[in-house]
């Protein structure tokens, strides 16, 4: 008995109204009984593809970064006074520390996670002019853990370590110096750093003062900062 041949044309139609139409035609034919020639048609069917359709749209990349840190003092500034916004670098320097603290296992941000997190955001005034000075990031950490032991292992740290009493005022004397300097500009790390050693009996100015910072090296900062147009770069 001869093969029995199968012709299958198809066919697909897209319609612009989001449905698509198919219609297909079968033949089943053997040439030697052509008595038993069959044709099977499918009658053509309609598929809607309108049952829900994503479309995924590319969102503009945007960041938003906020240029004030926590303060006691927000009336601080008079009506016709603009309060000065903080550098990127020292935004950023800031939550490193309260990074590190959490990395620490500390229940708050205190003035040794400030002095930390200046040092791992690296690139700023304040690191730079602490490593020209011998004081790295490595050397502030061990100082810190022999003073407030290590944190226990155990401890879930708050994503945002609430800031000490020491460390909000670190804060606010930076802002405070700014305003009384008038000369505009961004409260750098310079700033925060020389905050974080008015705190004299808090944890960043022991640790600061074991590694060799002094009054001096405070006064030169100052005056490094204190240059029209310095900025925290």
């Amino acid at each position: 008995m001869a093969a029995t041949q199968y012709r299958c044309p198809a066919s697909l139609i897209l319609r612009s109204d989001t449905s698509v139409r198919l219609g297909q035609t079968l033949t089943l034919k053997n040439p030697e009984s052509s008595w038993l020639g069959i044709k099977v048609r499918v009658g053509s069917c309609s598929l809607s593809l309108r049952s829900h359709v994503s479309v995924w749209k590319r969102r503009p990349l945007s960041a938003t970064v906020s240029f004030s840190l926590p303060t006691a003092k927000p009336e601080r500034a008079s009506p016709v006074q603009e309060i000065p916004k903080w550098s990127s670098k020292a935004i950023k320097s800031f939550a490193m520390s309260e990074l590190e603290a959490r990395k620490l296992k500390y229940p708050t941000t205190g003035t040794e996670a400030l002095l930390m997190g200046i040092l791992i955001e690296g690139t700023n005034l304040a690191a730079m002019f602490l490593r020209a000075n011998g004081i790295t990031l490595f050397k502030v950490r061990d100082e810190a853990v022999k003073l407030l032991g290590k944190g226990d292992l155990f401890f879930f740290s708050p994503e945002h370590p609430p800031l000490t009493d020491e460390a909000q005022r670190a804060l606010d004397w930076a802002v405070d110096q700014k305003l009384k300097s008038g000369d505009g500009g961004e409260i750098t790390t310079g700033h925060l750093l020389l905050g974080i050693w008015s705190e004299v009996d808090s944890p960043g100015h022991k640790i600061l003062s074991s590694l060799g910072f002094n009054d001096e090296k405070a006064k030169e900062l100052e005056s490094t900062i204190s240059k029209p147009g310095c900025t925290d770069e």
